[in-house]
């Protein structure tokens, strides 16, 4: 991996001016790539094993925040974190990567992120530490790494996170920081909306989309639009985008929706993939893409 490691001192002037202001700031930072004492941070964590709505809902808060000048912080965890990650470096945005481990390739964690770690320092992002090279993970290192996201983050967004879990944790640092929670509801039958259910009965922001985010942080002048629904260029490809405005479906759900042939289908989505309009979220589970 390119960019060497750094260190920074909490006494150092280009140190994060909002993660110093938390009670307990690293003393010291080990970084990669272009670190900034003051930009607009925000954080979006959530659990490893997310459901097509919570890829989706990832997907969709990590663009349209990038896209409205916010700087996205999360922990590199597979789930959640790294298709936030992902979606910002797609864009060729700057997101920010908080680890529990060193930052050497053989300590970073999970190893399956090494090639997105790579890119978000192209993309002019950033690896953060507070632990030296050679420190594996561990049940502590990355529960006080999640301080770090929140500390750097003016908000919060919890994208679906079981009761016990580290995205709840990081709330936990959010909520003694004074920074602002989010969270989004899902379904009563899933364990992955527990969490933020909790959070959500206990005062935390309930959010549907983007603009109550920007609305809460009196961010509405970062110049925001949202994006114009595409169309498709032929009827076939038209339909299925309409299906996929209320939500990602499974193949099979498209085709009983379009009553389209599965031929068809199966080449329109091919085509809407390529352009970038749709995405496939595994197992066929497809969504729009913002």
């Amino acid at each position: 991996m390119n960019n060497e490691i750094k260190t920074i001192s909490i006494e150092d002037k280009d140190y994060p001016k909002r993660l110093k202001k938390i009670s307990n700031p690293p003393k010291v930072l080990y970084y990669r790539g272009k670190l900034v004492a003051d930009e607009d941070c925000f954080g979006i964590v959530g659990t490893r094993i997310p459901s097509p709505y919570g890829k989706q809902a990832a997907m969709n808060f990590a663009a349209d925040l990038s896209q409205a000048g916010l700087i996205i912080v999360s922990g590199l965890a597979p789930g959640i974190d790294t298709i936030s990650h992902q979606t910002v470096v797609e864009q060729g945005k700057r997101t920010i990567a908080v680890l529990g481990t060193g930052l050497d390739e053989k300590s970073l964690y999970p190893q399956s992120n090494l090639k997105l770690a790579q890119k978000i320092l192209e993309t002019g992002g950033c690896l953060i530490s507070e632990y030296p090279s050679g420190t594996r993970g561990s049940n502590f290192s990355f529960p006080q790494r999640n301080r770090i996201i929140s500390g750097l983050s003016s908000g919060v967004l919890i994208i679906e996170a079981k009761q016990k879990s580290g995205a709840l944790i990081t709330a936990d640092w959010a909520r003694k920081q004074k920074r602002k929670i989010f969270a989004i509801p899902g379904s009563i039958y899933s364990q992955n909306s527990k969490g933020c259910h909790f959070l959500i009965k206990q005062g935390v922001k309930l959010v549907e989309n983007t603009q109550d985010i920007l609305n809460e942080l009196n961010l509405n002048c970062l110049n925001f639009k949202f994006k114009q629904f595409i169309k498709g260029e032929n009827k076939q490809e038209n339909l299925i985008l309409e299906c996929l405005k209320q939500g990602s479906l499974y193949v099979d759900e498209i085709i009983e929706k379009t009553k389209l042939e599965t031929a068809t289908i199966n080449s329109a989505i091919a085509v809407l993939e390529m352009k970038g309009i749709i995405k496939n979220l595994g197992g066929n589970t497809f969504a729009l893409s913002r």
